[in-house]
């Protein structure tokens, strides 16, 4: 991190993306566990699945950014 442990521009954008990104993560992961997508196809099910693993990766990559600053 740099001197003054205060972070940059560019890596509080980072953590900024991390958070709202978390948030999503949170609300999707409610909402494929939730009755309503139970009613929807199943292929819609699994592209939901899908983007929930994506969305996963990519928070744990800025994990890993985060914790090189």
């Amino acid at each position: 991190m740099p001197k003054g442990n205060q972070m940059q521009p560019h890596q509080q954008r980072v953590v900024d993306e991390k958070a709202e990104l978390d948030d999503k993560i949170t609300k999707l992961t409610t909402f494929i566990n939730g009755d309503i997508c139970k009613t929807l196809e199943h292929r819609d099910q699994e592209l939901l699945s899908n983007q929930l693993g994506h969305m996963r990766s990519y928070s744990e990559t800025l994990s890993q950014r985060i914790e090189r600053f």
